[in-house]
């Protein structure tokens, strides 16, 4: 499973546990403009000065989603990006307070992935790289400019190099 399904699983299960209910005319199109947005930010921020950090921090649940840059960014796409082009009322705000759930949702994905009994920066690296379908590759390739079939096709050897070239940098830092 790559990071757009994690993402999307969570948005479906957050949006469905919260009640609300999506017009079936642009279910699609609002489902996939949260999920697009929070990847969106995850990718926007991997490409900042301590924006791992900031997403090591989000995802193992040590900063609260609510108040959270990268929350506040995926806010900020969603309200530019589908909202402003979409006419949804008051359910738009329903759905812009969601987004901190959507992310404290994302929490846990990042554990210790080394066995040295904390979380650090190689286990963000790891959990990234790791797993079917690249998380880091599916990042790499978002920011890079791919489209999902460069995530899935290409991000598996994006993630290994990356991995590899940061890994073999921060090899002694923990």
């Amino acid at each position: 499973m790559n990071l757009s399904d994690i993402i999307l699983n969570q948005v479906t299960k957050s949006v469905a546990g919260g009640g609300i209910q999506i017009p079936a005319n642009v279910q699609q199109q609002v489902l996939g403009g949260l999920s697009d947005s929070i990847l969106g930010s995850l990718t926007k921020t991997a490409a900042t000065p301590g924006g791992l950090d900031l997403i090591k921090g989000l995802l193992t649940g040590q900063s609260d989603a609510a108040s959270s840059p990268i929350t506040a960014l995926a806010g900020n796409l969603f309200n530019k990006n589908i909202l402003s082009k979409l006419n949804l009322g008051a359910l738009g705000g329903s759905l812009l307070a969601f987004i901190p759930k959507i992310m404290g949702g994302l929490k846990g994905i990042i554990k210790d992935q080394d066995g040295d009994g904390d979380v650090d920066l190689n286990d963000v690296l790891l959990t990234l790289k790791g797993g079917s379908g690249s998380i880091l590759g599916s990042v790499l390739g978002s920011a890079l400019g791919g489209g999902k079939s460069t995530q899935s096709a290409g991000g598996s050897v994006l993630g290994s190099i990356a991995g590899s070239v940061l890994g073999g940098i921060l090899g002694g830092k923990k």
